[in-house]
């Protein structure tokens, strides 16, 4: 059942010899280790249905990330900013700047999570990097597919074309499932 390797990775302009960098790239290798597990794919597909919740796919997945030293849902995070119930799915705290880890479903394009995923890291003072996993096709309720991968990775990836002025996110890797 393993599926193809769904992964792309882009990183801020200048960057390539950030402190954390290595670290990072090399706990993105783990997760991938981790999603292309058969037990891990099989929990996922389980739960990658119509009507399903992101909430349902992180079950699946957080004994894992809490393995690879993410914390779930870490608070204050975003104290500073008066909006109200912004958490992430998973943090890690790394030196030089830790890592969001955001798990999309449903909601990925229809209510721009993806973009929401990006703003919450880039006004995050304790990160500097976002892990984003989504499906690589959503069936909608109407048996339509949605090919939301493809869709995320040219939303994100406009945010690190050479034109664009720099967000304050070190990098990006888009997983998917």
């Amino acid at each position: 059942m393993v599926t193809k390797n769904y992964y792309q990775r882009w990183t801020r302009g200048g960057i390539t010899k950030s402190t954390n960098l290595a670290e990072v790239d090399e706990l993105a290798q783990k997760v991938q280790t981790v999603l292309q597990r058969v037990d891990i794919q099989e929990a996922i597909a389980v739960v990658h249905k119509v009507g399903a919740s992101s909430f349902s796919i992180q079950a699946a997945l957080l004994g894992e990330m809490e393995l690879l030293g993410f914390q779930s849902e870490k608070k204050g995070l975003f104290a500073e900013f008066d909006v109200a119930g912004i958490r992430p799915d998973y943090f890690r705290n790394i030196s030089g700047g830790g890592v969001i880890f955001e798990v999309e479903r449903g909601k990925t394009i229809a209510n721009n999570m993806d973009l929401l995923d990006v703003w919450k890291t880039h006004i995050c003072q304790e990160a500097k990097h976002l892990f984003l996993l989504v499906p690589i096709i959503r069936i909608t309720e109407k048996g339509r597919e949605q090919r939301v991968f493809n869709s995320v990775e040219k939303r994100i990836g406009a945010f690190f074309a050479p034109n664009v002025q720099p967000i304050d996110v070190d990098s990006v890797h888009l997983f998917g499932y």
